[in-house]
């Protein structure tokens, strides 16, 4: 941009006449910019603007300076007079806008120009300082930019929001979106592997195993999708094809922390405890997560499930010694050393970093006045005794339901009525329960409530309670409240996991495949923490969990659109769900 002025001897001497001329004015504001002298520079820049009037340059220039010199209006208004005057098409204006509003703390104004800039900019030369600055006005509106498209990363807002349609359970219309980004870029690999995830929601496996493949046939070591290429092929049932590709994946040795993890969680899904025993050792190597006593938990299942008592039994009890408040590593403990005294396997343990729903169960009923007190003043326990009422098995939903007649008020019993209406017949022993405490709750003769004239015929489309609760649920949980270790109580950390198992319950049947873990535990602990009335931000737990601001704002208010944690306390600042932007 700089162009030299002209130097010419004369045959009259040694005179070198000097043009004053644009070119001659800008590098004397230069010099002057050396120097740090801003007034002299601003005083050159306007000369180059007077000579070369409809040079956009020159005016933009002319507004950097003012904007160092913290005259913000001033240099908007010179960057608007260029955008409507001389160069509509000089899309960087809106970005230099953007920075001048958010240094005026006037941020509505910065949204809006930074989301023009990004919408119209074709170069993308300030894309990642834009994302910055996305991700600072994100924080401070509390609530994500309406960007409709990146017009430098065409496709990617797309993609952002079909993942949201998929953690909805929205999948035809994911479906229609996903096609229509591979439609344009057939060489972005995440669209396709969402789009796989789509499919196989739907229970359209042969077109699921089709983007996979296509994935494949594009990046062959692509680690998430041969991972959840061998998970789509457990459930089809496709044992010979699901053989050979677990003898790949057991061949293979992932790099990053991220792929490690990935690898070890898939095969404690699949059943393959030792590869998994394996994959989290190398974890437990990497100084940022060895003080993790929920990974030591994990790594003593995956032994334990594989008989390497020995190395169960170290894991276990370092999990003890860095998590020492917990119950969890002193129960497996004392049930591993039981069952090695009684010279028999280990019952198969879950990788769930808590005690078993039966055990926590048993502890109450030894107390059961701090159990009533506890239910009647912490919603979130409340929440989790629906939950397991509509989604445990038969076991647990009879404990349950023995346990409520200890809670004399309303709303247990009408939890105690739904239990008659919705359950089958054949289930007497929970009905069974279930008048008992009923009629101790509330003194009626409510026999009649369970006969089988008056026994309410299920929907065939009323959602139906998981078989199971799954390991990449628990995943979420175990690894928020070893991160929320040593700065939450127990009960907070039980919070968290009741928000989060009343969020799956909400989402049942259509539970989506979670991808950025990372993402949802900081979502997790952000709500747990401001539900506590504890001060935390978005970037706060983005900068924790090594994740954007945007992405646990995105998916905080997913899980408030399920849960609606704004009302789960009094007084709590929630999120309110009608601000969600997908």
């Amino acid at each position: 941009m700089i162009e030299k002025t002209s130097e010419n001897d004369t045959d009259s001497g040694n005179v070198i006449p000097v043009t004053l001329d644009a070119n001659f004015f800008f590098e004397r504001a230069v010099r002057s910019l050396d120097r740090f002298q801003y007034d002299k520079a601003l005083k050159n820049f306007r000369k180059a603007v007077e000579y070369e009037p409809d040079n956009p340059v020159n005016h933009c220039n002319m507004a950097g300076i003012l904007s160092e010199m913290g005259n913000y209006t001033a240099s908007n208004e010179i960057l608007t007079h260029v955008l409507e005057k001389i160069d509509p098409a000089m899309t960087e204006c809106h970005f230099y806008m953007a920075n001048n509003y958010a240094n005026m703390e006037s941020f509505e104004e910065a949204e809006r120009s930074l989301v023009t800039y990004l919408e119209e900019d074709a170069s993308g030369e300030f894309m990642a300082e834009s994302e910055e600055l996305m991700e600072l006005l994100q924080y401070e509106l509390n609530r994500p930019a309406p960007l409709v498209r990146i017009r430098s990363r065409e496709g990617v807002v797309e993609h952002d929001r079909a993942r949201s349609l998929l953690e909805e359970g929205k999948f035809p219309q994911a479906v229609e979106l996903l096609e229509e980004i591979i439609a344009t870029s057939p060489d972005f690999l995440a669209a396709h592997n969402n789009l796989a995830l789509a499919y196989f929601y739907m229970g359209r496996f042969a077109k699921a195993k089709e983007c996979l493949n296509e994935v494949l046939k594009q990046d062959p070591g692509n680690l998430h999708a041969l991972c959840n290429m061998a998970i789509f092929l457990q459930y089809a049932g496709d044992k010979e094809q699901l053989d050979s590709l677990l003898g790949m994946l057991e061949a293979t040795v992932p790099f990053h922390q991220e792929h490690v993890f990935k690898m070890a969680t898939t095969m404690g899904i699949l059943g393959r405890h030792t590869a998994a025993y394996s994959h989290f050792r190398r974890l437990l190597k990497d100084e940022e997560v060895a003080g993790d006593a929920g990974l030591y938990h994990y790594c003593a299942a995956a032994a334990s499930n594989s008989g390497l008592y020995t190395e169960a039994l170290r894991c276990w009890r370092q999990a003890a010694k860095l998590d020492p408040e917990s119950a969890v590593p002193a129960f497996f403990l004392s049930q591993l050393q039981q069952a090695r005294g009684e010279d028999r396997p280990m019952p198969a343990v879950s990788y769930n970093y808590q005690l078993p729903f039966q055990e926590q169960l048993k502890q109450w009923k030894g107390n059961t006045g701090k159990f009533t007190e506890e239910v009647r003043n912490n919603p979130l326990l409340r929440a989790s005794f629906f939950w397991a009422l509509r989604y445990g098995d038969s076991s647990t939903k009879l404990q349950v339901t023995e346990a409520l007649r200890w809670i004399e008020d309303e709303e247990m019993s009408e939890v105690l009525r739904g239990v008659l209406e919705h359950q089958p017949l054949q289930e007497d022993r929970l009905q069974e329960a279930a008048l008992f405490s009923l009629q101790r709750l509330i003194g009626e003769n409510l026999e009649e409530a369970a006969t089988p004239e008056e026994e309410p015929v299920q929907a065939a489309s009323s959602p139906k309670g998981p078989a199971e609760w799954k390991e990449d649920w628990q995943r979420i949980i175990d690894h928020t409240v070893a991160m929320m270790d040593r700065r939450y109580d127990a009960a907070q950390k039980k919070d968290a996991e009741f928000i989060w198992k009343q969020f799956i319950g909400s989402l049942y049947p259509d539970v989506p495949l979670f991808r950025n873990d990372g993402g949802w535990c900081a979502a997790l602990e952000y709500l747990t923490a401001r539900l506590h009335g504890r001060p935390v931000t978005f970037r706060e737990a983005a900068q924790r969990y090594g994740v954007s601001v945007s992405m646990v704002s995105r998916y905080a208010r997913r899980i408030d659109s399920e849960c609606d944690t704004q009302g789960m306390l009094p007084g709590t600042d929630g999120l309110s769900p009608s601000t969600t932007n997908i």
